[in-house]
């Protein structure tokens, strides 16, 4: 949810804490997936600082690149 609603400071508190970057999960599959989607720059560079899978599969975008590019957010892709 952190990662679909763009809250960075949000989502750098959960990695703080150890949050598994890479879950699986909700709509999007995953967090970078949801960032990617909706076009929330900050949030994707921050998972992907630590250590955000890109070739990671979910949701109904197929991954990252797909999630963005469908939404057209060049400054992600």
């Amino acid at each position: 949810a952190a990662s679909e609603g763009g809250h960075n400071q949000v989502v750098q508190l959960l990695l703080q804490h150890n949050a598994d970057v890479n879950t699986q999960g909700g709509d999007y599959g995953n967090a970078l997936l949801a960032a990617s989607e909706r076009g929330y720059n900050q949030v994707v560079q921050l998972l992907l600082q630590h250590g955000a899978d890109v070739n990671k599969q979910g949701g109904d975008y197929g991954n990252a690149l797909q999630a963005a590019s469908k939404g057209g957010y060049d400054q992600v892709v």
